[in-house]
């Protein structure tokens, strides 16, 4: 059975707020008996590395 969820005016700036700025990530909406209860955000940081050449080995001491 589908059910239309209405989502009021509050629910869109705060989905707004949590989707701002995010690069990489997860915005989760949790939604029970057809009402927004609860949104998560998960934001993942990616970081560019030097590759370092293949034929370089590190010393131990």
């Amino acid at each position: 059975m589908s059910r239309t969820v209405e989502v009021a005016d509050e629910w869109l700036n705060r989905i707004k707020e949590q989707l701002a700025g995010v690069q990489y990530g997860v915005v989760q909406i949790t939604i029970h008996n057809g009402q927004i209860v609860q949104i998560d955000r998960t934001e993942r940081s990616r970081f560019d590395t030097e590759k370092s050449p293949s034929s370089a080995k590190r010393q131990r001491s």
